[in-house]
């Protein structure tokens, strides 16, 4: 599949509609019932999943869409699937035609190259009809903890990743497809899990479309799409405005990775120009790296656009709906490894497109520096950790990691510590007590960590680390990037420090890996060690307050070491003593 969009641009390229104008009263209430069906829709799934990647991590998004596949209103799980989920209905709409969907029909894909993401996610939609018209769909992507393919270690195309469903129909006018299940259960390690999410997912999409039906029962076909339209109109025009507001101009910026998992060592470049012109905005990802031998791809190029654009114009615009993104142009060629074609591998999508989000944060840095964030650590540092569980005898699987990391600092403000990285929004880490409980692993500490945030004005968001021992043999790899290109400050602000991994044998010594690529076995008694990266700082370090230097210090944010090569501070055994603090004067005051 060609990956290349172009957003809808002003309102000359929209579709023409003849919708009544509605009463306010009416566009709020339907703009606030869009947004509970997909928070209800949220509940149910999590509340129902089998899997802690479903209900604790919340890998999955939720979503209403109209007929032609544009976003009404999303409950995110994980914002990189703002563009997945639309591009998946409209390839439904597309394969079918809305004239051969029908009502009882639940249309299914986990095609990597339609989703933009791996094999692991598998995507339901509910059809909405109203008096024999469909005007909506009811959708559900969510993480399976597996899908087959290869358990561990580094795939090379998306053959040895797992099960491919195309564009299928699970139920036919309201029966179940057997041949499609049996099919599914066949492929999958843990058939009795992965079939609890699959019906989790089916509740989900029940429930938003019964939200709809009754919305459009409530208050007419006519009213809710003219009420929709409106919303959509009021976004796009809220989004056009704040672009406005920037300066108009061309900007640049450079990141890279590390590596691709293959070609150990050998920099993957991420490249990014953007162009305000107009009121509108233009991501143009051509100089991005080629698809890559390693399974890193995606095709999450224009979701990145929009991640970075939604957080840059309206951050808590509810609902979010494809009217947000008229003002933006994608500009995305094929073969890229955010627009990856097959056979590319995927598995691990997600790692990249979150470079690329800060990147186009980092080119706009010169245009509008009080809207950005310095670089954060950019990687879930993802433990794929499996064995046989003594207690029955059975494979187990989890998830590891997703232990959150440092965001870059403000123009005004410290980075946030140890919170996910940008692309997967409400993503959580998976709680130590459960992880105990099913797991035969035990934490043996969960913290952060000292001195990774960057020095800056404004200190860039702390690291965490986590240390989690094996109880039983267990296979362990990890994939995480960002190691040896650690997290760019702005303005002056420091850089942070990049991700890393080690292992801590029985004897107690710590073997610290140069990369973040790891494939190994863990005997009953070793730990494997994750430490996320800081944030980058923002400002110069020299105009950085003594009350906050103090504070950093009295909470162990710092050390005096760093205090000391970072702000020419020298504390006492009493934070609270430190001398060649900054003196009085100004809002922040400076050294003598």
């Amino acid at each position: 599949m060609t990956i290349m969009t172009v957003q809808r641009r002003g309102k000359k390229a929209a579709p023409v509609r003849q919708h009544k104008r509605v009463d306010p009263v009416s566009v709020e209430l339907i703009r606030n019932s869009l947004v509970a069906a997909t928070e209800e829709m949220k509940s149910v799934l999590m509340r129902t999943s089998y899997n802690m990647i479903i209900y604790e991590a919340l890998d999955f998004t939720v979503g209403l869409f109209n007929s032609a596949g544009e976003t009404l209103s999303i409950g995110l799980g994980l914002p990189t699937f703002i563009r997945g989920m639309s591009d998946v209905v409209k390839a439904k709409v597309a394969h079918w035609g809305l004239e051969g969907i029908h009502p009882g029909d639940i249309l299914l894909t986990n095609d990597a190259y339609t989703t933009g993401a791996h094999l692991n996610h598998l995507t339901f939609s509910i059809p909405v009809f109203h008096k024999g018209r469909i005007v909506a769909f009811s959708t559900c992507m969510a993480h399976w903890q597996d899908i087959g393919g290869i358990l561990n270690g580094m795939t090379t195309d998306i053959f040895s990743e797992g099960l491919q469903i195309p564009l299928v129909k699970y139920h036919v006018r309201g029966r179940l497809n057997a041949e499609m299940r049996n099919l599914i259960l066949m492929n999958v390690r843990r058939p009795d899990r992965a079939m609890g999410d699959l019906e989790a997912q089916l509740s989900a999409c029940r429930v938003g479309a019964r939200h709809m039906e009754d919305m459009l029962a409530r208050h007419g076909l006519e009213t809710v799409l003219a009420s929709i339209e409106q919303i959509m109109n009021h976004s796009e025009a809220e989004a056009r405005a704040r672009v406005r507001a920037m300066p108009d101009g061309v900007y640049v910026a450079e990141s890279q990775m590390d590596d691709d998992g293959i070609d150990i060592d050998q920099p993957v470049p991420i490249r990014v120009k953007v162009t305000i012109s107009g009121g509108e905005m233009t991501v143009d990802l051509s100089g991005v790296s080629p698809q890559v031998k390693g399974f890193y791809n995606s095709g999450a190029g224009v979701a990145c656009a929009q991640v970075a654009f939604k957080c840059l114009t309206l951050p808590r615009d509810n609902p979010i709906n494809d009217g947000s993104f008229r003002p933006l142009k994608v500009i995305v060629p094929p073969g890229t490894v955010v627009s990856a074609t097959h056979p590319a591998p995927m598995r691990v999508w997600m790692t990249y497109p979150m470079t690329l989000v800060d990147t186009i944060f980092k080119a706009l840095a010169p245009a509008i520096p009080d809207d950005v964030i310095a670089g954060h650590h950019a990687d879930l540092l993802i433990a794929n950790v499996n064995g046989i569980h003594p207690r029955d005898g059975r494979l187990w699987i989890y998830l590891g990691g997703l232990i959150g990391g440092g965001w870059g600092a403000k123009s005004d403000e410290d980075g946030a510590n140890c919170t996910v990285c940008m692309n997967d929004g409400d993503t959580h880490n998976g709680p130590s007590e459960q992880v105990e409980n099913k797991f035969p692993l035990l934490v043996r500490h969960y913290r952060l960590r000292q001195d990774s945030g960057g020095a800056g004005e404004f200190r860039g968001g702390l690291g965490a680390e986590t240390e989690v021992m094996a109880l039983s043999l267990i296979n362990y790899q990890t994939r995480t990037d960002r190691v040896n290109n650690p997290p760019w400050g702005l303005r002056g602000g420091g850089p942070a420090l990049g991700n890393q991994i080690g292992l801590r044998h029985k004897d107690g010594k710590e073997t610290v890996f140069p990369g973040g690529k790891v494939n190994t076995k863990l005997a009953a008694g070793e730990s494997y060690i994750l430490r996320s990266g800081g944030g980058g700082g923002f400002g110069d370090p020299k105009k950085r307050s003594r009350e906050s230097i103090l504070r950093d210090l009295r909470l162990g944010y710092i050390s005096a070491a760093a205090a000391k090569r970072d702000y020419g501070v020298t504390a006492t055994a009493d934070p609270l003593a430190a001398v060649g603090a900054p003196v009085a004067g100004g809002k922040h005051a400076r050294r003598a």
